[in-house]
């Protein structure tokens, strides 16, 4: 978190109300296992990125609750006094594993699995889902925006439009892990060390007298990032000529910058651009940058570079940071095991009118399977957690709904990957950390597992995502028992 407020009561209240059922019935310490996923790709993409790992660790390391909030539950009138005197030593002591961050993911396998006594497992679900669910979102819209930007870099300008301060920092974050080099947002920039990028606005031209005067000033003031807005007046009648006679002045001064050009940020971006290129080029300045914002998303970005435009920087603001046009991720939390008497795990399953919602049971794990030739990703194969697998045996999988449809994999040509990672053991952090900027990096080698068919912004072709045979068939005997009853 990037807040000092005690994020406890950061929940639903039928998480606490859940939990002092657990504790007066109990069931309190009975192992339970659920698994963080989701149904559907986001923006219709092939694939998700995943982000927020790092809050969610910040989160489970400083669960406890504060005499406050003790004394808040307690002025409720819900709440049991021995259920609200177990809360004052409460914390997490079960495991978690979970896919790093930046990791490409798929609908259906966990990204985060949680074992636990249930009234513990109980209690993280809205939190770890908040958490996990905004940032995955975001860093999914980056990569594709990045994507459309085909290399030019990506600048994350959203905060004004954010959803509020967590939204427009976190959000910020994940938009640099999906590919952005930058954002403008000074809190995230110095909370994360990533870099803090912008400009001016136009109220600053508008401050002066004249437009020449502060483009005059403000490269006086940043002569090492002199990017100057263009349009607030006359675009290429004044803003670019303007700016092109400063340059000219910081050049007769003796001042060579270290990144100068100009900002366009309404009209006809693909003209504009391709005009104010040939004004610069013409002036000498063929180096200038010319940078481009003005309510992008990728399909802009995309349609743009088809246009011919002249934009080599992008800065991407309300469409990124909110996800517009799909503003949610739609991760759900379920069990997937419960523990027995005895001390054994018992497999659950959550059945559904719906076939999409009928979740996989058991204690699982997920295998990504890779062409050792390419190093290109081929599938992801969910599978019991004790299954053991020899990449010097042939592989066969199928898909779990159309059973007939089956992919083989000679012994010796492929390779496997475990996703889930160790993050707590007996409520213990045993993750190493990484920065942002490596998960960024870490991000774009993953992205290169991809096939360019899956990478398409529209009708991408989709990873196989299967059952292992015994999942499948432990899958099928229990939706023929409860579908008995």
């Amino acid at each position: 978190m990037f807040t000092d407020q005690n994020m406890t009561l950061l929940t639903d209240l039928y998480q606490l109300t859940m939990m002092q059922g657990y504790y007066k019935y109990g069931k309190k310490d009975k192992t339970a296992v659920f698994d963080l996923f989701f149904r559907e790709n986001p923006f219709h993409a092939a694939f998700s990125v995943t982000a927020g790992l790092d809050q969610l660790i910040d989160y489970i390391e400083g669960l406890h609750f504060t005499d406050e909030d003790i004394a808040y539950l307690e002025s409720t009138h819900i709440f049991e006094k021995e259920f609200l005197e177990y809360l004052r030593d409460f914390h997490f002591t079960g495991e978690i594993y979970a896919i790093p961050e930046g990791s490409i993911v798929f609908p259906g396998e966990p990204l985060v699995r949680v074992k636990a006594p249930i009234i513990e497992a109980q209690m993280i679900e809205t939190t770890i889902l908040c958490l996990i669910n905004h940032q995955s979102l975001i860093a999914t819209k980056a990569v594709r925006v990045n994507w459309a930007a085909k290399g030019d870099p990506v600048m994350e300008f959203g905060l004004r439009r954010a959803q509020g301060p967590d939204a427009g920092t976190l959000g910020a974050r994940a938009a640099v892990i999906g590919g952005c080099v930058g954002t403008s947002n000074v809190l995230c920039a110095q909370l994360f060390d990533v870099a803090p990028k912008g400009t001016h606005a136009h109220s600053w031209v508008m401050s002066f007298d004249t437009e020449i005067e502060a483009f005059r000033a403000y490269a006086k003031l940043f002569p090492d990032m002199c990017i100057l807005l263009v349009d607030t007046y006359d675009t290429l009648g004044s803003g670019v000529p303007n700016a092109i006679q400063v340059f000219k002045e910081m050049q007769a001064a003796g001042i060579s910058s270290k990144l100068y050009g100009i900002r366009l940020d309404s009209g006809d971006l693909a003209y504009l651009s391709k005009e104010a290129r040939k004004m610069l080029d013409d002036a000498g300045f063929k180096d200038a940058i010319i940078s481009a914002s003005s309510d992008l998303d990728e399909y802009l970005v995309r349609d743009l570079k088809l246009q011919g435009a002249q934009i080599s920087l992008w800065g991407i603001g309300t469409k990124l940071i909110t996800a517009q046009d799909n503003p949610s991720f739609g991760g759900v939390y379920k069990l997937s095991a419960e523990g027995t008497e005895t001390g054994e795990l018992k497999a659950k399953i959550k059945l559904s009118d719906n076939p999409a919602k009928v979740t996989n049971p058991w204690y699982k794990k997920i295998l990504r399977i890779y062409d050792k030739a390419t190093g290109k990703l081929k599938a992801d194969l969910i599978t019991l957690e004790e299954e053991i697998y020899n990449e010097e045996e042939e592989l066969t999988i199928f898909d779990p709904t159309n059973t007939w449809k089956r992919m083989t994999f000679k012994a010796g040509s492929y390779y496997l990957r475990e996703m889930l990672e160790p993050i707590f053991i007996d409520g213990k952090c045993v993750y190493e950390r990484p920065s942002v900027n490596e998960i960024r990096s870490y991000c774009q080698q993953e992205l290169e597992t991809l096939w360019p068919e899956s990478r398409r912004l529209v009708n991408a072709q989709t990873i196989p995502v299967d059952l292992s045979k015994p999942l499948y068939d432990l899958k099928q005997s229990m939706l023929h028992q409860y579908g008995k009853e």
